[in-house]
């Protein structure tokens, strides 16, 4: 990726200064949508990722992301590929288009293996917008005992495909309209206990839109990147792309809006260190998920911390653990240990005043706020033991 022309240095540092990770933006006092509208969709898994994205770029406590929550200035939506991500409302309707496409998929592979009719899917739909309300959420077992029979189960075949009934199917339809939306139980993005109220979303963007929002968070990228986040296919993807401004890098395949060309001609990395500790699927990787591009080749050699022998850090699709990250360059691994209330880390670089720093920042941060740092929703104190074992062990 890199070139004689382009330094990977270079790259690296202007990715982390479009992210906010700079430290630039940390006393600008901006929202968790200005944020998310400007740096991009946080990815949502149940886990600490989106605090911790916020709290890095502009020191947002989780005070004002619940409140953000609470006030639908941002919300946990399926977006794109059907994945769910925290979205500034300014982006709902985009989201949702961008996301359509996937419960319809599951619908069509129910329809194939399970028996399930559209018709009956549908009828279960008007069923769940006709007991939900756009005040009182409802959690999945109350909506199942509201509608009774519209739910029907799918018995064993169903389990072995992850769906004991046909709620899921309708839910997700529901969510990709705008008709329904899903609201964390106790107003945290990090626990995944949800209620269901009635929505009126509209539902509206095109692939060009979605392309414009991407290359304006990510760039440079290139169309691989483009299609990694959105699952368009390669012509989809060319077509999205065709209405853009975009300037290819000397080179590379990367583009950048011509727009912002200059400013990247003219940018000059800096010079002193900015630390910032991230989930693993933080926007800085997830946006083009290509590890390889964050990391020295020293570090890509380095082993995954607890994990089976020969796997080597630099080949994993997506770091398995959180990471500290400095001028865009993986200088770091951590985790938390909620049993000593201590982020534990595995350090690539020499540890300064400031990385000192950075550490015992983001550890009270968790520890006042948070309580935890999962990684995604199925993470337990218990799972990531042998990772905090690890990173111990290497001192």
């Amino acid at each position: 990726m890199a070139t004689s022309e382009i330094p990977l240095p270079k790259l690296r540092a202007w990715w982390s200064h479009r992210q906010w990770l700079d430290g630039g933006h940390l006393a600008d006092g901006a929202g968790p949508a200005e944020v998310l509208a400007a740096t991009g969709w946080a990815r949502s898994v149940g886990g600490a990722a989106p605090y911790l994205g916020l709290y890095a770029r502009a020191g947002l406590g989780r005070a004002a992301v619940d409140a953000a929550v609470a006030a639908v200035a941002v919300h946990e939506l399926p977006a794109a590929r059907g994945c769910t991500y925290v979205l500034p409302a300014a982006d709902y309707a985009l989201g949702l288009a961008a996301g359509a496409a996937a419960p319809e998929g599951e619908l069509a592979a129910a329809e194939k293996h399970l028996g399930v009719t559209r018709d009956e899917i549908e009828k279960l739909c008007l069923a769940v917008t006709q007991v939900t309300s756009p005040t009182q959420p409802l959690d999945p077992a109350a909506i199942r005992e509201a509608v009774g029979d519209a739910v029907r189960p799918l018995g064993e075949p169903g389990k072995k495909r992850g769906l004991s009934t046909t709620l899921p199917l309708a839910l997700g339809l529901l969510q990709a309209r705008g008709a329904l939306r899903r609201v964390p139980v106790n107003g945290r993005l990090d626990q995944q206990r949800y209620g269901y109220v009635g929505w009126d979303q509209p539902v509206k963007g095109s692939a060009a839109e979605l392309a414009e929002r991407y290359f304006s968070w990510a760039a440079p990228a290139s169309l691989k990147h483009f299609r990694w986040f959105s699952g368009f296919t390669a012509a989809t993807a060319k077509a999205a792309t065709a209405p853009l401004d975009l300037t290819p890098l000397p080179g590379t395949d990367l583009l950048i809006p011509t727009e912002l060309a200059e400013e990247f001609a003219e940018f000059t990395p800096p010079t002193t260190p900015h630390y910032t500790l991230l989930a693993g699927i933080d926007g800085l990787h997830l946006l083009h998920r290509d590890l390889p591009r964050l990391l020295d080749p020293a570090d890509a050699a380095l082993p995954v911390p607890g994990a089976k022998s020969g796997r080597s850090f630099g080949s994993e699709a997506d770091p398995q653990t959180h990471v500290i990250a400095d001028r865009g360059r993986i200088v770091g691994l951590w985790e938390y240990d909620t049993t000593a209330e201590q982020l534990v880390h595995k350090l690539f670089v020499p540890a300064d005043s400031a990385l000192r720093a950075a550490i015992a920042g983001t550890e009270r941060f968790i520890r006042e706020q948070l309580g935890d740092a999962r990684g995604f929703s199925l993470d337990s104190p218990k799972s990531r033991a042998p990772k905090i074992a690890a990173f111990r062990a290497a001192g």
